[in-house]
């Protein structure tokens, strides 16, 4: 009996390699169709008209009076070829690195010697040698921050204003909430979800924006979707490992501060990206009502440990990793900001966030089956509605 399943093993083996061989084979054929269709052009080369010149103007920088840098990425099909540039209407001299010809996927940096004026809108236009234009603006012309010690701290210090700050306030309403009875616990478990699907609709919106930056080859928006859904199938798989243990307390607070940290390292990254363009007129102004938006953080972070204090230690833990991500963002944002990275990260933070969304409700589902409620009751829909309602409001202060 041995050697017959040792047999049928050495025989699955062999066709395991032969399978393999077998898969490689409409590989190599579509190898040569493609290399076919490239030399030939499809037999439809006198068709084909001119080349399709695509450029991507990712940022551009006012390192010192007189002189604009402009970053470019060539998300077209083509090499794109820049010959000039045009300064407020003007053709002007300027220095390419590594080249004015651009591969595709390629970047260059174009330095422009230009007495631009400052808080005045300029706009910078390159012209491809085909005659096609892309435009960029200077909305307002502000010196680009260089790295400093004292920058450094004071774009911490306006992370710590946003993120740290009223995740600790909104902590400090769990000595009130521990004193709640099972409907009031019910109600602010419900307006958790609240805020967490007002948080979730937002950081996609965030999201849709900054990927509306990057070159088309990225595909932002559905790279926003499918990063969203893999986050949220990731962590609904991991929490089923545990085989039909229920998730803890603490641990749900955990995943919510997560999701949270990742929607304010976007407001970090907002914010620094807009002192560092000089776009942030109201800026203190725009601080306040981030702080103000943002108490009701540390609220739906403390709402689920009410039953059980797990300790200072965690509540440490917990603030660092919902209002952190803030104070970095706002680095990020201010001295190297880069949409790719915003995007993943707040796609990551949407998926994150409907995860800790459907375990808050299971945590009320439960406890309105135990009172004998249905899930769906007034408590909770009020709960939901004033969640929404209050992140809605407040958001006013931050929509300029």
């Amino acid at each position: 009996m041995s050697e017959q399943v040792q047999q049928t093993q050495t025989q699955d083996s062999r066709l395991g390699g032969i399978a393999w061989a077998l898969a490689l084979v409409p590989l190599i054929l579509l190898g040569i169709i493609a290399a076919l269709i490239v030399t030939t052009e499809g037999g439809l080369s006198e068709l084909s008209g001119p080349p399709i010149e695509q450029v991507s103007i990712q940022r551009i920088i006012l390192p010192e009076p007189g002189r604009i840098v402009v970053e470019v990425v060539n998300d077209g099909p083509q090499d794109v070829t820049i010959p000039q540039v045009l300064v407020d209407e003007a053709y002007w001299q300027f220095t390419a690195e590594p080249s004015t010809t651009i591969p595709r996927f390629g970047r260059a940096t174009f330095t422009i010697p230009y007495p631009w004026v400052a808080e005045e809108a300029h706009e910078v236009v390159l012209v491809t040698e085909l005659g096609g234009t892309f435009a960029g603006e200077i909305a307002v012309a502000v010196e680009s921050p260089a790295p400093s010690t004292d920058l450094f701290a004071r774009f911490g210090l306006v992370g710590f204003y946003v993120g740290i700050i009223p995740v600790l306030l909104g902590m400090l309403w769990y000595p009130f909430m521990r004193r709640l009875g099972t409907q009031g616990m019910n109600f602010v478990l419900s307006l958790t979800i609240g805020l967490l699907v007002f948080l979730a609709v937002g950081t996609w919106l965030d999201a849709q924006e900054f990927a509306a930056e990057l070159p088309q080859f990225w595909q932002g928006v559905p790279m926003v979707i499918f990063i969203a859904l893999i986050t949220l199938g990731v962590l609904i798989a991991v929490s089923s490992v545990r085989q039909g243990q229920e998730s803890t307390p603490l641990g749900i607070s955990y995943r919510i501060a997560l999701g949270i940290g990742l929607h304010n390292l976007g407001e970090g990254l907002a914010i620094g990206a807009a002192f560092a363009l000089g776009e942030a007129a109201l800026g203190t102004f725009l601080i306040l009502g981030f702080t103000l938006h943002n108490i009701t953080e540390g609220v739906g972070i403390a709402a689920p440990i009410v039953r059980k204090n797990p300790g200072l230690q965690h509540f440490g833990l917990l603030l660092l990793l919902a209002g952190g991500p803030a104070v970095l963002g706002t680095w990020i944002g201010g001295f190297a900001f880069s949409p790719i990275l915003a995007t993943i990260f707040l796609a990551i933070g949407v998926g994150a966030i409907l995860q800790v969304v459907w375990e808050v409700g299971k945590l009320i589902a439960r406890d309105s089956t135990r009172i004998g409620l249905p899930i769906i009751n007034w408590v909770n829909l009020s709960g939901v509605t004033v969640g929404i309602a209050i992140m809605y409001f407040t958001a006013f202060l931050v929509k300029f």
